[in-house]
């Protein structure tokens, strides 16, 4: 019995030393931290940061045990594949050009963006243009899904896949989800699920391809995070129509190149609507349908 409590008592002995090597460890980091930041694996510990975090983040890694990870950042539009593929496209739609367009007046265009009958037909014409978002806009599509934890988003005018590419890196790195895209110009409709799949991409997004207000009339999730509107600026309304008793309560809606909308800006734009709207940069409109 005396060789057991013994040998207990050697065991706490042991244990109370390692603890004291250990808080020595600790307050010898914490003194060289005062004048130098160090280093540890992918993760940097300042000299300012908080001592009781700090304290622990070296003890784990003193042990070689490791329960706290930080946090790695995640940014899918910043690494490859997708950060090449997209310098590839915006490079070529920049580069594109349409003989049929060119032909056209600018009175002739304008009237045909804003005609609610002669929408395929313009568009069909334009099939040769990619007609994207901006890089901005691109960024700030991002930015807006990751802020609202989007995992289900509606797009409509997915042309060539630019703008889809950036809402469906955001729900990548959201952890996953579905977006439902739609475009009815069958060429762009392929190319674009090329680029999805070239992007590590293509199992969030599902195409749609046909007119809009046919393809978004059914099937569409209960709840959805974030509408965009980049196709035909005349159907803005209708389009909005299809899908807002399905919007979240924050909610949120961008509209590109909202301006040639008027429509769709006095419905988003009253208080009556259901919706808080400003105008965001030159050519969005940002919309949150409220609560």
């Amino acid at each position: 019995m005396k060789a057991g409590f013994a040998s207990r008592k050697n065991a706490n002995r042991d244990a109370e030393m390692t603890e004291r090597r250990s808080v020595r460890k600790v307050v010898c980091h914490r003194n060289i931290r005062e004048k130098q930041a160090i280093c540890l694996g992918s993760n940097r510990a300042k000299s300012n940061a908080n001592t009781k975090y700090d304290a622990l983040f070296v003890l784990c890694v003193d042990t070689r045990f490791h329960p706290i990870k930080a946090d790695i950042a995640m940014n899918t539009l910043a690494v490859s594949p997708l950060a090449p593929l997209l310098d590839r496209l915006f490079k070529q739609a920049d580069a594109a050009t349409s003989p049929a367009v060119a032909e056209m007046s600018r009175d002739e265009r304008l009237r045909l963006m804003q005609s609610k009958t002669e929408y395929l037909d313009f568009y069909e014409r334009m099939k040769d243009l990619w007609l994207p978002v901006s890089r901005e806009t691109g960024h700030l599509l991002y930015m807006l899904a990751r802020a609202c934890n989007a995992r289900s988003v509606v797009e409509f005018g997915t042309s060539f896949g630019i703008s889809t590419l950036h809402l469906a890196a955001a729900v990548r790195d959201n952890g996953g989800g579905r977006i439902i895209t739609t475009e009815f110009e069958p060429v762009k409709v392929a190319r674009a699920r090329q680029h999805f799949a070239e992007g590590g991409l293509l199992d969030l997004v599902e195409v749609r391809a046909g007119d809009a207000l046919q393809t978004l009339a059914l099937d569409l999730p209960d709840s959805i995070d974030l509408l965009l509107l980049d196709g035909a600026k005349s159907l803005y309304p209708e389009v909005l129509a299809l899908v807002e008793t399905r919007l979240r309560p924050g909610a949120l809606i961008v509209a590109d190149n909202a301006d040639y909308s008027p429509d769709y800006l006095a419905h988003v734009r009253s208080p009556a609507s259901g919706y808080m709207s400003i105008p965001f940069a030159d050519d969005v409109e940002l919309s949150m349908r409220l609560p």
